[in-house]
């Protein structure tokens, strides 16, 4: 199955130090899931799971400033 019939999107998750997460997914559930594979619990404990912003890919570089 092509990988153009299952959309990921980009997801800016706000984190408890002002900051914000960048991450990768069909979901903003799935994109926490890719998410906690690659950071440790204690970092994902830092993301508050249930703010976030949907963003494409032109406009990553309007949030790089806020990236930590």
């Amino acid at each position: 199955m092509s990988s153009f019939s299952n959309p990921h999107f980009m997801y800016l998750f706000e984190m408890k130090n002002g900051k914000k997460k960048l991450a990768y997914g069909q979901s903003p559930e799935d994109a926490l899931e890719i998410l906690s594979y690659r950071l440790s619990p204690e970092e994902m404990d830092e993301i508050i799971k249930d703010k976030f912003t949907k963003i494409n890919q032109r406009q990553l570089q309007e949030h790089v400033h806020l990236l930590g």
